[in-house]
């Protein structure tokens, strides 16, 4: 145990966390030559094609200092802040955290958020100075803000470059010198915490842990605390790149368990394992529950998938336990699931991954929020979708969740960034000053705003420099109302939203709008209506494909010319009654995605 080093690596995004793991896999001789490919624990296509870590990955290596053989288990995290629930995991199971920082974009958002993660959780941060071969590298500039950030020694902050190798050994002499080992008691209860699980077709579910204390044995008959399930250790292990079996996981040590679960609902992240017959008293603190930033609907293409779109999500569910989903139904999308995400990425990769993992195609939905509603008969209930909106006659009020944000920036963007939240309806609450650079601002403002792109937007106006964290702090009053959209009278509610009435004349010409460029035209002529109740306030018309039926009529009479006229008008008619319009995925998406 005294041997062992347990540390993650933490950075915002695209600072070369996973460019450095390569480099300590490589020099470990963990990963043989013939193995060894860029973001070599990235193992998702999807990671590989967008260039992002998308899951945390763990793996142990082995490395000898002064004679002395070590064992270092290692957890490569995302940077993306939509992942950052996969962060508190890995660093859950930790001791240390390796902060790395690119010396020529210097301290970002992710980096100050993840770093007090980690210091939250009393772990040891070893600095990193990455990307120091660089052209455009400023080294000492970036020195100082690192240590006016951890208020360390300029002498301990390791320069480094993931690309070229350099300052690798000296940042795994680092980690055995500066990570304390694992602290547990060898001879107590079996005390084990789940940090992550995945899905095996093959084997069921395997769940990760890391050993606090006591000792995992092969054959165990051990039980989950928060589930209260009991299971037999058919096989455990630890993490090399592939799993490797063992007889006995020690404490101190990351490992894996197969017991043949099959539900999963039965693993939850941050549970405890112990023994069923020696079992420990309480189960392990300390793990923040996800908050799910964006609500949408997803459902199938065809109705009849939805038991497998269930499985489907289920199965995701186990690789990424920020996914947080229930059953809904719509009138003109049928059953679907009514699910939560961290954010818009998040989205869309649990999108990509239904179609690529589990040929699912799916239709989404507009984000939303949940409302509470109050009729003027004293009833009072929830809101999740447009379509559950009472009768505007019958409602006494309706209250929306709040939420109060802080945002961390740069002193340079406190202009845009006070315009798009006063914008998007929100209160200042409080501004001060960190360092002379930084700013923190607080904001009341209703969740409903932030859901759509208000991230993206925080993001492209602070040249992705603001960190933003919200909590919710209650429901307030508002003046809401439900915009529909109607193709040729038809309401599509997949399309409608619950919006503030300031804002559903913008919102709604601009759908209209989008609409408009994205849907083919017909054989008929298509009106894109925008309908607040039985108010129109927005209208675009998709002209009709149309043959010209007088082509062949040279010369001669008008009334013949017109009798054709008349004849192709009646068609027209004709069909608009009995077409009906296709609606592109795309346009679903694009809708999200208004500016």
């Amino acid at each position: 145990m005294e041997n062992i080093r347990n540390f993650c690596i933490i950075a915002h995004i695209d600072h070369g966390k996973s460019t450095l793991a390569d480099r300590l896999l490589e020099y470990t001789n963990t990963v043989s030559k013939k193995d060894l490919q860029a973001q070599v624990l990235d193992d998702m296509d999807l990671e590989r094609e967008r260039g992002i870590t998308i899951k945390s990955h763990a793996i142990q290596m082995d490395y000898a200092l002064d004679g002395k053989k070590y064992i270092l288990n290692l957890i490569d995290t995302p940077g993306h802040v939509d992942f950052s629930y996969e962060v508190s995991r890995s660093i859950a199971a930790c001791e240390g955290a390796l902060l790395i920082v690119d010396a020529a974009q210097g301290i970002q958002a992710q980096t100050i958020s993840n770093l007090y993660l980690a210091l939250e959780n009393d772990l040891t941060i070893i600095p990193i100075l990455n990307k120091i071969d660089l052209p455009s590298a400023e080294p000492e500039l970036v020195k100082d803000q690192i240590v006016d950030l951890l208020g360390c020694d300029r002498d301990e902050i390791i320069p480094a470059s993931g690309k070229t190798g350099m300052g690798v050994m000296d940042i795994l002499k680092a980690i055995i010198d500066r990570i304390p080992a694992p602290k547990g008691n060898p001879n107590a209860p079996l005390k084990a915490l789940i940090f992550d699980s995945v899905f095996n077709s093959f084997r069921g579910i395997i769940a990760y842990y890391k050993v606090v204390d006591g000792e995992f044995r092969k054959g165990a008959h051990v039980k989950f605390f928060a589930t209260g399930s009991e299971y037999h250790a058919d096989e455990i292990g630890i993490l090399k790149l592939d799993k490797a079996p063992r007889d006995v996981v020690k404490t101190g040590d990351v490992g894996y368990i197969i017991s043949g679960i099959k539900d999963a609902k039965e693993v939850k992240v941050g549970d405890t394992i112990t023994n069923v017959n020696d079992p420990c008293l309480a189960a392990i603190e300390g793990f923040e529950d996800v908050k799910p930033m964006v609500f949408a609907g997803i459902y199938p293409v065809d109705t009849e998938d939805y038991e497998e779109l269930r499985f489907s999500i289920e199965k995701l569910q186990l690789n990424d336990a920020s996914l947080v989903f229930e059953p809904e139904s719509s009138a003109a999308l049928g059953f679907g699931f009514r699910c939560g995400f961290l954010g818009m990425l998040h989205m869309e990769i649990i999108q990509e991954r239904l179609e690529r993992e589990f040929n699912m195609t799916v239709i989404t939905t507009v984000p939303n929020v949940s409302y509470h509603a109050y009729l003027t008969n004293g009833e009072e209930f929830v809101v999740n979708n447009p379509s559950d909106f009472p009768d505007p006659s019958k409602m006494d009020r309706i209250e929306e969740p709040y939420i109060k944000a802080t945002i961390i920036t740069k002193s340079e963007f406190i202009g845009p960034i006070m315009s798009l939240c006063i914008n998007k309806r929100g209160v200042i609450m409080n501004q001060s000053y960190l360092t002379t650079d930084r700013v923190e601002l607080i904001f009341h403002m209703p969740m409903a705003e932030i859901v759509f792109d208000f991230y993206d937007k925080l993001k492209s106006i602070s040249k992705g420099y603001a960190s933003f964290d919200y909590h919710q702090i209650g429901y307030q009053k508002s003046d809401l109302v439900r915009l529909d959209i109607r193709l040729n009278g038809e309401p599509v509610d997949a399309l409608s939203a619950l919006i503030h009435r300031d804002n559903s004349f913008t919102f709604g010409k601009k759908i209209c709008e989008k609409l408009k460029e994205l849907i083919t035209r017909q054989q008929f002529e298509i009106a894109i209506q925008a309908a607040i109740g039985a108010k129109i306030i927005a209208r675009e018309t998709i002209k009709a494909l149309r043959k010209d039926v007088t082509a062949k009529c040279y010369g001669g009479d008008i009334s013949r010319k017109r009798k054709l006229l008349e004849k192709q008008k009646e068609g027209k008619k004709r069909m608009r009654q009995v077409g009906s319009v296709e609606i592109p995925q795309q346009a679903f998406l694009a809708v999200l995605k208004l500016d």
